[in-house]
């Protein structure tokens, strides 16, 4: 039985900020954003929304009459959860309408926890064929106000309904996976902004990923002529970049001009929006499904997913037959034509209005954000969400 991604979708917000303008106020050569990073716009989050929020948005793209009476399951992978206790998915049955009758809940290890939550949905759906689990991944990346890990912010979503049948990309069943106590990013529970050791962080990406498919490909027997194209985690795409250069090396001219001319298609998105955490990798599959030109049924894509702290997997899939007309890429494209640049210091003056942490009565203005969910404010301790229409 066939299982995997039967749809995709993606939301990030109205704003964004053009990086050469953020290296410039940052007394940065340009490049150092364009290049040295690969990163051309990064998403700006109003206060209006949070990792719930934009779940939601992204969900809602690709729920119908249908699948919704089928999803029984709900996983909320973030690691910029609302809650200590209650999870994301909880409040996304709500604001979706889905059936009462579904199992909820929250599941958190940095950048890799969709790639846990795709893993286990497949288990499930394998045991009950007829129900369909829907994934988000949301999450909202920070640093702070001129630091090294400015320029690698952003933030949106990815939703995904894991199915039997799947039209967009079946699962493969080899998969190879890593996890080493490291501290290379981690946010404290009383820290709004992460912390990180960003060079040791980039080097233990490329070697978890070296380790990962080399276990990958000594228990498939496969080697990268195998692979049409392969998709990575772009908490900025430079990053992906660089791993895909440590193994190309390993084969012959032509899978190397294909390998990465596919990755080109795979970071479009990534570099207009920046950081997902967990959806990055989702986005980048986005990505190249969305803008490809040259794949079609029956291509093998591999999938790298790096979870700092820290936790990996190498699986694959299989591109499956009209592929192409389970995605919505002129929803997409409307969304990123819409959106508006803001300057510098509206950026930082966005960035810096946060939720008051104690509890505080608030209300937002929710005027200026066209969302069809938002977050309208803080009473008695409890988010106030609202469906606009």
């Amino acid at each position: 039985m066939k299982i995997g991604i039967d749809q995709i979708s993606f939301h990030t917000t109205q704003y964004f900020v053009d990086m050469a303008e953020l290296a410039q106020a940052r007394h940065e050569d340009p490049n150092k954003y364009l290049i040295g990073i690969g990163q051309k716009k990064m998403a700006v989050i109003p206060p209006t929304q949070d990792s719930v929020t934009l779940a939601a948005n992204a969900a809602a793209k690709i729920l119908t009459p249908e699948n919704r009476q089928q999803i029984d399951t709900i996983i909320f992978a973030s690691e910029s959860g609302i809650d200590q206790s209650k999870s994301g998915a909880v409040y996304l049955q709500s604001l979706l309408d889905l059936p009462r009758q579904v199992r909820a809940f929250e599941v958190k290890q940095a950048c890799y926890s969709a790639t846990a939550a795709l893993q286990l949905a497949r288990g499930y759906i394998a045991l009950h064929p007829d129900k369909k689990v829907l994934i988000t991944a949301s999450d909202i990346a920070r640093y702070g106000i001129g630091n090294a890990g400015e320029p690698t912010q952003g933030g949106g979503a990815v939703a995904m309904i894991i199915s039997k049948d799947p039209r967009i990309l079946a699962i493969e069943e080899d998969s190879t996976v890593l996890t080493e106590n490291i501290m290379d990013f981690w946010r404290p529970n009383y820290a709004t902004e992460a912390k990180v050791d960003g060079h040791y962080s980039g080097h233990m990406y490329v070697d978890f990923f070296n380790e990962v498919f080399d276990a990958y490909r000594a228990q498939s027997g496969m080697t990268l002529t195998n692979f049409d194209a392969l998709a990575f985690h772009l908490p900025y795409t430079k990053m992906g970049l660089k791993a895909l250069r440590s193994i190309l090396p390993q084969t012959d001219e032509l899978t190397q001009q294909r390998l990465s001319a596919n990755f080109e298609d795979s970071r479009q998105y990534n570099q207009i929006v920046g950081n997902l955490y967990t959806g990055s990798l989702y986005l980048s599959l986005l990505s190249l499904l969305e803008n490809t030109k040259t794949l079609t049924a029956g291509d093998r894509i591999g999938l790298f997913s790096y979870g700092s702290g820290a936790v990996s997997e190498f699986y694959s899939g299989i591109l499956q037959a009209d592929f192409k007309q389970a995605l919505i890429p002129t929803q997409h494209q409307k969304m990123f034509a819409a959106r508006q640049q803001v300057t510098i210091p509206t950026y930082e003056k966005i960035f810096n209005q946060q939720l008051p942490v104690d509890g505080s009565t608030v209300e937002l203005d929710l005027s200026q954000d066209p969302a069809q969910y938002v977050l309208a404010g803080i009473t008695a301790d409890q988010r106030q969400y609202r469906k606009q229409y």
